[in-house]
C-alpha cells in the first residue's frame, strides 16, 4: 500500500511542480494562469492526502512530512480560496499563499531528495530545509509589489 501511495505522492507532486511554475510564469488573466493554477491546486489535495497517509504509516521516519503537509497546504487552500473569492485585498493573499505553497513543495522535494545525491548530500541538511525560503520570500515580496499596485486583473 505505501509504494501505491508514494507512486501517487510523487507523481501529483511533480504535477505541481510543473503547473505552479506555468502559473507563476503565465500572465496573470484567465486561460493558462487560471488553468494551471486549478490543476496545481487539486494536485495539491492529493499531495497533502498522500503526504499525510505516508507520515502515518511511517511516522518516526517522515513526521516533518506531516507539517509540511499541513502548512503546505494551508497557504495553498487560502491561495486558491482567495482568488474564487475575491475578498478585500485578495490578491495579496492569493500571491503570497500560493507562492509559499510553492515552496513548500520545494523543500519537502528537496529535503526528501537530496540526501540520495552525491555530492548534494554531503551539504548540510538545514541548507535544503532553508534554501527555499531564503530564495522564494524576495520573490514574493517582488511579485506582490508588481501586481499590488493594480486595483483590478481580470482572471
Amino acid at each position: 500500500m505505501f509504494n501505491l501511495v508514494l507512486l501517487i505522492h510523487v507523481t501529483t507532486g511533480s504535477t505541481c511542480l510543473v503547473t505552479g511554475l506555468i502559473a507563476m510564469l503565465s500572465k496573470k488573466k484567465k486561460g493558462r494562469h487560471t488553468v494551471s493554477g486549478e490543476v496545481y491546486h487539486w494536485a495539491y489535495v492529493i499531495v497533502f492526502f498522500t503526504a499525510l497517509v505516508m507520515s502515518v504509516l511511517h511516522w518516526k521516519e517522515s513526521q516533518y512530512l506531516f507539517y509540511i503537509a499541513l502548512f503546505s497546504y494551508g497557504l495553498a487552500l487560502l491561495g486558491y480560496l482567495s482568488a474564487k473569492r475575491r475578498w478585500r485585498n485578495w490578491l495579496g493573499t492569493h500571491i503570497g499563499c500560493m507562492l509559499g505553497s510553492y515552496i513548500g513543495i520545494i523543500t519537502a522535494t528537496l529535503v526528501v531528495n537530496v540526501p540520495r545525491i552525491p555530492v548534494l548530500s554531503d551539504l548540510p541538511a538545514l541548507f535544503f530545509w532553508f534554501l527555499p525560503t531564503i530564495i522564494g520570500t524576495p520573490l514574493i515580496f517582488r511579485v506582490g509589489k508588481k501586481y499590488g499596485t493594480r486595483r483590478h486583473i481580470k482572471m
